[in-house]
C-alpha cells in the first residue's frame, strides 16, 4: 500500500477518529464538569470526521479499501465505547441500558453478517434510514456525554439525550432486520 493511499486526508481524519476513543474514556477518569465538556468536545470533533472522511474520499477521489474497510470500525469503536462508558459511569441506567444493548448488539450482528457476506462476495449498501440511525446515536451520545454539565446549562440535557437513545435503539432494531432480510436470503442461497 502506498503511503499516498496510507496517509491522505480522509484516511488520516478516521485515523483520528479511532484515537479519539481512548481520549473520551480517559476523560471519564476526572471528575467534574469540565471533563465531560472535554470528552463532549473530543466526540463531536470525532462525530464530525465521520462525514468528512467519506465526503473528501469521494470528492476528491481518494476511496480506498483501507478507508472502506477502517470508517465502519472507526464509527463502531466509537459508538460502542461510548454506549460502555456511559453505563458504567451510571448516565445510562434502568432500562435505558436495554437501549444501549440493542445498539450494541445490532453493531456486532451486523459486523458479522457482512463478515460473512464480503466472503460470498455480496455488498450490503449502507441505507439512507441507516445514515440517519447513525445521526441519531451521535446526537444522543452527544448529549448523554455532556450529561450533569449538560443539565446545569440546559435542565433536561441527560433527558434529552435518554429519549435520543431510545429513538436510536428503534431505529438500530428496524436497519438491523433489514441488513438480516437482506443477508438472509444469501445465507440460504449458500
Amino acid at each position: 500500500m502506498s503511503k499516498r493511499i496510507l496517509f491522505n486526508l480522509p484516511n488520516v481524519l478516521t485515523y483520528l477518529r479511532i484515537a479519539a476513543v481512548p481520549a473520551v474514556v480517559v476523560c471519564f477518569y476526572f471528575p467534574g464538569h469540565t471533563a465531560r465538556w472535554v470528552a463532549l468536545a473530543i466526540f463531536a470533533l470525532a462525530a464530525i470526521t465521520d462525514f468528512f472522511d467519506g465526503y473528501l474520499a469521494r470528492a476528491w477521489q481518494q476511496q480506498s479499501a483501507l478507508g472502506r474497510m477502517l470508517d465502519p470500525i472507526a464509527d463502531k469503536l466509537l459508538v460502542s465505547v461510548c454506549l460502555l462508558v456511559l453505563t458504567w459511569r451510571g448516565t445510562i441506567g434502568d432500562i435505558s441500558v436495554i437501549a444501549a444493548l440493542i445498539i450494541l448488539c445490532r453493531e456486532i450482528l451486523v459486523s458479522g453478517l457482512r463478515e460473512f457476506l464480503a466472503e460470498l462476495r455480496v455488498s450490503v449498501p449502507v441505507t439512507k434510514l441507516a445514515k440517519w440511525k447513525t445521526t441519531l446515536q451521535l446526537l444522543a451520545l452527544g448529549f448523554l456525554l455532556a450529561g450533569p454539565a449538560g443539565d446545569a446549562v440546559l435542565p433536561y440535557t441527560s433527558q434529552i439525550g435518554v429519549a435520543l437513545l431510545w429513538g436510536a435503539a428503534i431505529l438500530t432494531l428496524y436497519t438491523g432486520y433489514d441488513y438480516f432480510r437482506a443477508g438472509i436470503g444469501h445465507l440460504l442461497k449458500s
